[in-house]
């Protein structure tokens, strides 16, 4: 790669690009519309918390390679991301005050469902097959093609209730029913059914940009990577297969012979940039609820919540928070409200006082594309038509659902395709 690649957009995906760029030896620039990098996996400072908080909570496994290897060669603090020395679930049922604690063995033989206390109760250790209808309807066939979740297995009784339910909405942002099997069939391989080893529970108690977006950009500068924000791409100049100008809002930007792109942007922006390219259609929402008080000593660093609005309890050093998915049903639910019914499942739960502290509800309404088959289907490629452009986002096709995986994985694969496409056109001359 002899020229410079200007990557456009600075969220995770954008930032894995740039990474694996620098790292084979390229020179990078790095173009942000936003005044700061991150996109949708950022810290910001809350003036109504006094606090500092993520813009979504994310729950990161230790099956995550190229989140972790990213991590690893950014250089990101020892303690980028806390969690149990081994895999370890708790959970708890507001309606029946129930909890328990899901510990798979670390190996790949999953004697653990043999074990009564390892497992969720009420289940018995055949139940735990279910999940192999995934893995057969998926086998062979590109996401979109498998059919759904509900198609693959029965999502009725305890262990889909208590089990499958929360762990796959959670992960796919859609109602695991209607959900894309293959997405599905690639979160299980690379995590559950790889062993508990894969599957330890991460977070990024300090936040995510000291996590994952400050350690990057430290990184890129080292390496001579220029970054420039407040740039937002309103057009591009295509001519003879080749993207040859980048118009952005202050300056046009010429692409020369040896120069490439990698769009990293949200999908509808880069369909308005690229008439015709394939995107996702359709979108779910995820609703984040943070509350300014600090936990109890010895509270648990997250707990999966069933039977009530709470989903995923996260106790940071300095406050709670809440994730809900698939959470369209929420958006117009005035925010004061559900502050006030999530408070209170969390001041059951953890034997708290009632009155409500400082507090702060996000809604992001197109938080992830629909995990269907249909917007899974919908997914692009990283090549394009024009040989020195490609793609990168969690919306590309990379047989993951959105996520910081998903991001970091579409980065690396956008940075491949550009190396694989300058040794085809080498080989060409």
């Amino acid at each position: 790669m002899m020229g410079t690649t200007h990557v456009v957009g600075a969220g995770l995906a954008g930032l894995s690009a740039a990474v694996a760029l620098s790292e084979r030896g390229g020179r990078v620039v790095l173009h942000e519309a936003a005044k700061q990098a991150g996109g949708r996996c950022r810290s910001y400072y809350d003036p109504s918390l006094g606090l500092t908080i993520d813009n979504g909570n994310h729950l990161l496994l230790s099956g995550n390679t190229d989140s972790l290897d990213f991590l690893k060669v950014v250089g990101a603090p020892a303690d980028a991301l806390t969690g149990p020395d081994e895999a370890v679930f708790d959970f708890a049922d507001l309606k029946t005050g129930e909890r328990w604690a899901l510990r798979p063995n670390a190996g790949r033989l999953p004697w653990w469902v043999l074990s009564q206390a390892r497992r969720v109760p009420g289940t018995r250790a055949r139940d735990y097959l279910a999940p192999l209808g995934i893995l057969k309807a998926a086998a062979g066939k590109p996401d979109g093609a498998g059919g759904t979740i509900g198609d693959a297995m029965p999502c009725t009784g305890a262990l889909y209730e208590r089990l499958w339910h929360p762990v796959l909405l959670a992960a796919l942002n859609t109602d695991p029913r209607e959900s894309d099997v293959g997405l599905a069939a690639t979160i299980l391989r690379e995590t559950l059914g790889a062993g508990g080893r894969a599957c330890r529970p991460l977070i990024a108690v300090n936040g995510l940009s000291t996590a994952f977006v400050d350690p990057a950009i430290r990184y890129l500068e080292s390496r001579g990577s220029e970054i420039r924000f407040g740039r937002r791409l309103r057009g591009l100049e295509r001519v003879g297969g080749r993207v040859t100008r980048l118009d952005f809002s202050d300056e046009p930007v010429a692409i020369g012979p040896d120069d490439s792109v990698v769009l990293a942007l949200p999908p509808w922006v880069a369909a308005e940039l690229m008439p015709g390219i394939a995107t996702p259609q359709s979108y779910r929402s995820i609703v984040n609820a943070h509350f300014a008080l600090v936990p109890k000593p010895g509270s648990l660093l997250f707990l999966g919540v069933v039977n009530g609005l709470t989903e995923w309890l996260f106790a940071y050093p300095d406050r709670y928070s809440v994730t809900i998915s698939g959470a369209d049903r929420l958006l117009d639910v005035a925010r004061e409200d559900l502050a006030r019914q999530i408070w209170s499942e969390i001041a059951k739960l953890g034997n708290l006082a009632p009155e409500l502290p400082s507090w702060q509800i996000v809604k992001e309404k197109r938080a992830t594309f629909a995990a269907t088959p249909e917007e899974a289907a919908r997914r692009a490629r990283p090549e394009t038509d024009d040989e020195n452009l490609v793609l990168a986002g969690d919306w590309t096709a990379t047989g993951l659902p959105s996520t910081i995986e998903g991001a970091i994985r579409s980065g690396r694969n956008a940075a491949r395709a550009l190396a694989c496409g300058a040794t085809r056109t080498r080989v060409a001359a």
